[in-house]
């Protein structure tokens, strides 16, 4: 391999400065309320797990890129059963998601190495992969220099380039194009993707467009029957604290113009039910609930208090509000209500999501409001503009077909490698 002298400086660094630097890190994070870096697993320091055959590597880095491996997680397990599974993550958030999803899958889960070359080899050593999928834009270069060096197979899946994050990789571009060449191939999301990682210096012949794992979802049967009929429905999903108002408000401005139109309210946490009830007091909504079989006959309002029904409830609304993007909590996954060809409005905080959104916002399948009144401004459009609206629901079908494939092109690559 081609020496790189600003590789070199920096496979020079030492564990021992990570040894120093995050405990201060440490201090800092423990004044914001988050938790302590795991240094010690991320320096590899963990107990070598028993690891039969060959080893398919996963890694995302957090929550979002976690969630969006699902089907491949289920697909692999399926597809090379003899084959061991490990995930690794970046963030702690990430660890505790690949835990809860993944538990019953792989064979092992732990943190991604701190990005040092004596504690890359050591955790190659213990897990001693036979191939590698790195999901998105994780580009770390001692890990892939090392994984080349021991003739591992290391691709990078679903590989995107933010327009935030492209500036600032273009100043570097000397080094990235000596990492990205570490890598046996580059699959990206969109011929956009595509294009960024080889201006930044990625080989024309290893870059491929895959499209995006994160829409690999599937429809569910949806049993429920609220007595619709002819009523146009709004449905608040995955609400927090301090979002129900906002929503019952919009419900109210958009009955006060056509009475026939309907609302599902669905909290994010049914712990929160008794506080909704006494919010609701301050509406005159005629109010039901699904686990009271309640329906729309008698009701302006069912609340969804129960559990792993909202993924097939999308099926009946119209229109989908997704919450956690009025507060911080960074939002919840549109694409819920998209593959049932659902337009989706959502608040500015949309970060654990953002991928997704920028994709369906540029199709016109959903759209980020900055504030209430925008808020009310687009559902109101929505329910009264009935070309606009059906311009939105041909868009999310589209938006959503268009992105189809990504999973078996990821299976197809694992199958002539393995």
């Amino acid at each position: 391999m081609k020496k790189n002298f600003c590789f070199e400086l920096y496979k020079s660094i030492s564990p021992k400065t990570a040894e120093v630097i995050i405990p201060v890190v440490d201090l800092i994070r423990k004044f914001k309320n988050k938790p302590p870096i795991p240094l010690f697993e991320k320096l590899a320091k963990f107990d070598a797990p028993n690891l039969q055959n060959k080893t398919i590597m996963l890694h995302a880095v957090s929550v979002g890129e976690v969630l969006s491996l699902e089907n491949l997680v289920k697909k692999i397990k399926t597809e090379f059963p003899s084959c061991s599974l490990v995930i690794t993550t970046g963030t702690v958030t990430g660890q505790e998601q690949a835990h809860k999803k993944y538990g019953e899958y792989a064979d092992f889960i732990t943190y991604f190495p701190l990005d040092i070359y004596k504690s890359v080899n050591t955790f190659l050593d213990k897990i001693n992969p036979s191939v590698v999928l790195m999901a998105e834009t994780e580009l770390w270069p001692n890990f892939a220099y090392s994984c080349k060096e021991r003739n591992i197979p290391i691709y990078v899946i679903n590989g995107r380039i933010s327009d935030h994050s492209y500036p600032s990789y273009l100043k570097l571009k000397g080094f990235f194009k000596f990492v990205l060449n570490l890598y046996s191939g580059i699959f990206c999301q969109s011929e956009l993707d595509k294009s960024r990682f080889i201006e930044l210096g990625a080989e024309q012949e290893t870059c491929q467009v895959m499209k995006n794992l994160k829409f690999e979802i599937q429809k569910k049967v949806c049993d429920i029957d609220l007595k619709k009929e002819n009523s146009k429905v709004f449905i608040a999903a995955s609400t927090h604290k301090g979002e129900d108002e906002i929503a019952f408000r919009a419900f109210e401005n958009l009955r006060n113009k056509n009475k026939n139109i309907k609302m599902i309210l669905a909290p994010r946490h049914l712990t929160r039910l008794d506080e909704i009830k006494k919010i609701l007091k301050n509406f005159d909504f005629k109010v039901g609930y699904r686990t009271q079989n309640d329906n729309f006959q008698n009701n302006d309002l069912i609340v969804l208090d129960t559990l792993g029904e909202l993924s097939k409830i999308y099926e009946i609304v119209d229109v989908a509000y997704i919450g956690g993007s009025f507060n911080q909590t960074g939002g919840h996954n549109p694409l819920e209500a998209t593959i049932y060809s659902k337009p989706t409005v959502s608040g500015p905080s949309i970060k654990n999501f953002r991928d997704i959104y920028s994709i369906l916002c540029r199709d016109g399948a959903s759209f980020v409001v900055k504030d209430e009144k925008e808020f009310n401004k687009i559902l109101e459009k929505l329910f009264t503009d009935e070309a606009f609206y059906a311009k939105s629901v041909e868009n999310s079908l589209n938006c959503f077909n268009n992105q189809q494939g990504a999973l078996e092109f990821v299976i197809s690559k694992l199958k002539e490698l393995l």
